[in-house]
């Protein structure tokens, strides 16, 4: 076995004391250097060295004894819909609801109580009345690169993650990421202007199943994901 380190900064947390869990996800598939799929475990704690342990068959983030997450080799092949057209994204995320009530308003991806170059500020909101769709707009800003001009990979698996949750919101309640995978299909650059969307795949009791992409203007899909949602229990 190899290990390695990484830290997960407290500008990268979903909730105030872990890390975004796409974030999270997509420095573990950096890590691993080919398409995966990531389990989230347990929350990753923000501001200390954490154990990236690698083996034949996975890599797993780890934390003392603890383990916070694990990566497998994993094909993702997923239908992903047309993308909705710029203006219709930016009319949705006018009626992104967390700018009513948010869980967790200061989530890297999409908190409300971020500010630009801090936060992604993705605000998905519904497409339709069924609200089975989201969208948003998102310009990725320079923090975000790569060095090359480009955004780093860890980003774009993060931008995936919260347009899923508002996707299924309305069956789930409150949820947390349980496993994500996504497919980088080209590099996307500072500035770009992209389209995000989220969609409802299917619901299996406590478990909800989700589709992101993110696509240029002219609807040519730059990358896209898969995610479990596991809603909390109740009471």
């Amino acid at each position: 076995m190899q290990q390695q380190h990484i830290t997960i900064a407290q500008r990268f947390c979903g909730p105030p004391q872990s890390g975004n869990g796409g974030y999270v996800a997509g420095l573990l598939a950096k890590a691993k250097g080919g398409p995966c799929q990531v389990t989230l475990h347990a929350p990753p704690p923000l501001d200390r060295a954490l154990q990236l342990v690698s083996s034949a068959d996975d890599l797993q983030l780890k934390d003392g004894d603890t383990l916070l997450a694990t990566a497998k080799a994993y094909a993702l092949d997923t239908s992903v819909p047309p993308a909705p057209d710029l203006q219709s994204a930016l009319t949705a995320q006018t009626g992104f609801e967390g700018f009513q009530q948010h869980g967790l308003p200061g989530c890297f991806v999409c908190g409300t109580l971020r500010q630009p170059e801090d936060g992604l500020r993705i605000y998905a909101g519904p497409t339709d009345a069924s609200a089975n769709q989201v969208a948003a707009v998102w310009q990725p800003d320079m923090t975000l690169g790569d060095g090359k001009g480009m955004v780093a990979s860890e980003f774009l698996w993060a931008a995936l993650d919260c347009p899923g949750f508002f996707a299924v919101k309305r069956q789930s309640g409150t949820a947390l990421l349980g496993r994500f995978a996504a497919r980088l299909l080209v590099p996307v650059e500072i500035g770009e202007t992209l389209i995000v969307s989220g969609w409802a795949i299917g619901h299996e009791g406590r478990k909800h199943h989700a589709g992101t992409a993110l696509y240029r203007q002219d609807g040519t899909p730059v990358a896209h994901a898969e995610a479990t949602w596991i809603s909390l229990k109740q009471g």
